[in-house]
């Protein structure tokens, strides 16, 4: 019952993103397809580093359809495991804009992260604290995060290979800097994924984001495919 319903969940959120996109005709709506390749290596029982590179494309900007390159990110990330349940984090990425858009930075960020996970018999749930610093040559600011995940096998009690699975997240996140206002946003995301190998994973969905949701708030959405590969 409980994968009939996350299946229906999805499909119903799917549905709800495209009409939103289709009827929406303000000029605070924007749409992006962002396509990402991760690859996950275990240095040591208890360290894991991930180094990812994906590339942010605008589908709907400025009460248009378009596709046209925002920007591209390349990343770095380290994990220790401090017991079976909890890990720490550091991280550094770097975002190319200044490329595609003249009138844009590019922004070094920094990332600092607790992280908690829980099994159950056929569910993994975790919860993610984060902070950031985001560099740009002009400005900075920092960035304090909360995300809670759950991760569920459509078929069975396990994720079993070549067998689908889904990932639904939400995260909270207020942003604060010298030059700007306090701002609160919003993300609510949901991807379903296929393990294709012991070492491939693909995953495909959508992530909605209410940005500034206490000043003037901007709607997001996201077409989101990556690929995984685990050495």
């Amino acid at each position: 019952m409980t994968t009939c319903y996350i299946k229906g969940l999805f499909v119903s959120l799917f549905i709800v993103w495209i009409g939103t996109l289709n009827l929406q005709s303000q000029d605070n709506t924007t749409a992006y397809w962002e396509p990402e390749v991760s690859l996950n290596y275990k240095a040591t029982p208890l360290l894991k580093q991930n180094f990812s590179l994906s590339n942010r494309n605008y589908i709907y900007n400025d009460q248009k359809t378009q596709l046209t390159v925002r920007q591209i990110e390349i990343s770095h990330f380290s994990s220790l495991a401090i017991d079976p349940y909890k890990s720490i984090g550091l991280g550094i990425q770097y975002r190319f804009r200044e490329a595609f858009e003249n009138d844009k930075e590019n922004e070094l960020r920094f990332t600092e992260q607790f992280n908690i996970a829980k099994k159950t018999s056929s569910a993994r749930l975790g919860h993610r604290f984060r902070i950031e610093q985001r560099i740009r040559p002009t400005s900075s600011e920092h960035r304090f995060r909360y995300r809670f995940a759950v991760d569920i096998p459509l078929k069975g009690l396990k994720m079993d290979i070549g067998e689908p699975y889904l990932v639904a997240t939400t995260e909270s996140l207020l942003s604060l800097g010298k030059s700007i206002k306090p701002m609160y946003d919003q993300r609510i995301t949901s991807q379903i994924g296929w393990s294709i190998s012991h070492n491939l994973k693909a995953q495909f969905g959508i992530q909605y984001r209410m940005e500034n949701y206490t000043e003037r708030t901007e709607h997001v959405f996201f077409i989101l495919n990556s690929l995984v590969i685990s050495l």
